[in-house]
């Protein structure tokens, strides 16, 4: 009973973070969307952040990393917070080539931030096949955040 006491409440604090960040981002980047819009994109921004999370997760352990998969959630799931803070400040200014720089900013920083958590979990030899799927993930969000 201590075994599970001591675990349940380590997990469920590491995910509250990214559960807070995620919510964020599908809030901001549905207030500019039309009315119709706006559940369907708050919907897609949280399940492509938590289904890619489990998928670049799945990705890893197959190529023989040792991974936890709350470890992987929360640590993608921290890395969006470069993506969010982007999706707020381009809400201020309405300049494309601003925007344009300022997302292509925060996905460099979220896609390091978590490249070099990833690329410790896997041989040498396949680090660029767990690697591959996070840049997808973080490039995803960006676009998502530049057609905003």
């Amino acid at each position: 009973m201590f075994l599970l006491h001591s675990i349940v409440p380590t997990f469920a604090g590491d995910l509250w973070g990214p559960l807070i960040l995620c919510l964020l981002l599908a809030s901001t980047l549905s207030i500019s969307a039309s009315s119709k819009q706006s559940a369907l994109i708050f919907a897609a921004v949280f399940v492509l952040v938590w289904v890619g999370a489990g998928i670049i997760t799945l990705n890893a352990a197959l190529l023989g990393g040792q991974i936890s998969f709350l470890q992987s959630v929360c640590v993608l799931g921290y890395c969006i917070a470069p993506l969010n803070l982007a999706s707020i400040l381009c809400h201020a200014w309405a300049n494309k080539i601003y925007h344009f720089v300022l997302v292509m900013v925060a996905f460099v920083w979220a896609t390091r931030a978590s490249v070099g958590f990833m690329a410790q979990l896997v041989a040498e030899n396949k680090r660029a096949l767990a690697v591959y799927p996070v840049l997808l993930f973080y490039l995803a969000i960006a676009w998502m955040i530049l057609v905003q």
